[in-house]
């Protein structure tokens, strides 16, 4: 009987089709707009979680309080506070990072460009630095001792028009600050277009172009199961009273790189739960239009109705009818829009990757596609389900008399 229920509704859409693709449309825009909205967001939480693999979370960050870009602040680090924080218990090393916005050009006479210039340390805690911003060398080499006006620049800086109009190549010379440096190697992709048009030089040839000695940031790694709240707190305390600062009055702050990350994803997750809520909102009204296609459908089959009850169906086989064509609906808007949110999505990750924000890659789990189909159909039923009411309690007499 059902199976028969369910072709007698699949042939009743199809005798409304444009009505029935209206309806279906609806739902369409917000299932696609849920699918490409979380395919996104797990995206950039698969980016963190590799991040934070890559980095690795026995780190601390300590940096000046206030706003402004990084190396803007008028807070610095010295090296008296950097050897402090070495010798903390359970600190396994800590590295002060150099960094400052420069002036760059390929050649003499040519527009610069003002990226961030790092000074790298060239001891055992250059590990540190290049840990913690995922630095990996994609062509050439990395920056060794002796290497005082030598730079590593950014993966931007290998292709045409992305940094400079040509591509820069091993062996180049390039202007930072009136000084030239030889280009010796190029970083890896980090998934942002500024951090990927960086330029990183040792500490001696940063002194050498900057005569900064202080340092914006300090990262420090934690020995193997050592606490690192206790060592975040630690640190805090050691430092304020190297300043001579009350806790509270503090011109710094001290975060795990876990902090970080949580923070990161927080934000991520809230914004990303607003825009879906807007798409709820769509499916919402998508519902109501749903529910208005299934009255008007009672109403134009009201003769049908009366008819099919005259000849013994009864009031649960109209509500399984009714239903299941709402639910068909819901199912063609649900799988339409999962194809489309695949599509968007998909082209959407080529153009963050084409414009180098690689952190922005959409991910495509199968709960996903199951959620939204299963979300569409059960939202297409429930809003079929009042109309489908109406239908099973009309009096078959009074509607073979309908006109």
């Amino acid at each position: 009987m059902k199976q028969e229920l369910f072709f007698y509704a699949f042939r009743n859409i199809l005798l409304r089709k444009m009505r029935s693709f209206l309806s279906a449309i609806s739902i369409l825009i917000g299932i696609m707009a849920i699918f490409t909205l979380v395919s996104f967001g797990q995206g950039v939480q698969d980016f963190l979680g590799d991040t934070a693999k890559k980095m690795g979370t026995d780190k601390l960050v300590i940096q000046p309080k206030g706003f402004g870009p990084p190396g803007t602040s008028t807070v610095a680090f010295s090296d008296d506070e950097i050897t402090l924080l070495r010798k903390m218990g359970g600190v396994d090393g800590a590295a002060g990072l150099l960094l400052v916005q420069g002036e760059v050009k390929k050649e003499e006479n040519t527009k610069p460009i003002f990226p961030f210039v790092s000074g790298i340390p060239m001891g055992p805690e250059r590990r540190i630095v290049e840990e913690v911003y995922t630095l990996d060398i994609n062509k050439g080499r990395g920056l060794a001792k002796g290497d005082k006006l030598k730079a590593v620049l950014g993966y931007n800086y290998l292709f045409e028009n992305k940094v400079f109009p040509r591509p820069a190549a091993l062996g180049d010379k390039i202007i930072v600050n009136g000084v030239k440096v030889e280009v010796v190697g190029f970083y890896g992709s980090l998934g942002n277009p500024e951090d990927d048009r960086n330029v990183y030089v040792t500490e001696d040839g940063f002194h050498a172009i900057f005569g900064e000695r202080d340092f914006s940031f300090v990262m420090v790694r934690v020995e193997r199961g050592a606490p690192l709240e206790q060592l975040s707190e630690r640190a805090a305390e050691q430092l304020r009273r190297h300043r001579g600062q009350k806790e509270g009055q503090e011109d710094f702050f001290v975060q795990t790189f876990e902090e970080i990350l949580q923070t990161f994803s927080a934000v991520i997750g809230v914004l990303n739960g607003i825009l879906v809520i807007i798409a709820f909102i769509s499916l919402l009204i998508a519902a109501i239009n749903i529910m208005n296609t299934m009255y008007t459908s009672v109403l134009e089959r009201t003769k049908e109705i009366g008819i099919l009850k005259s000849v013994g169906s009864g009031n649960n086989a109209l509500v399984w009818m009714f239903v299941m064509e709402s639910g068909m609906l819901g199912a063609a808007g649900g799988l339409l829009g999962i194809i489309a949110g695949f599509i968007i999505s998909s082209f959407g990750g080529f153009l963050a990757r084409h414009y180098g924000l690689g952190f922005l890659q959409p991910v495509f789990p199968l709960w996903l596609v199951l959620f939204c189909m299963v979300f569409s159909i059960g939202l297409g039923c429930i809003a079929g389900l009042l109309p489908a009411y109406q239908a099973s309690k009309q009096a078959p007499v009074e509607a073979l008399r309908y006109e």
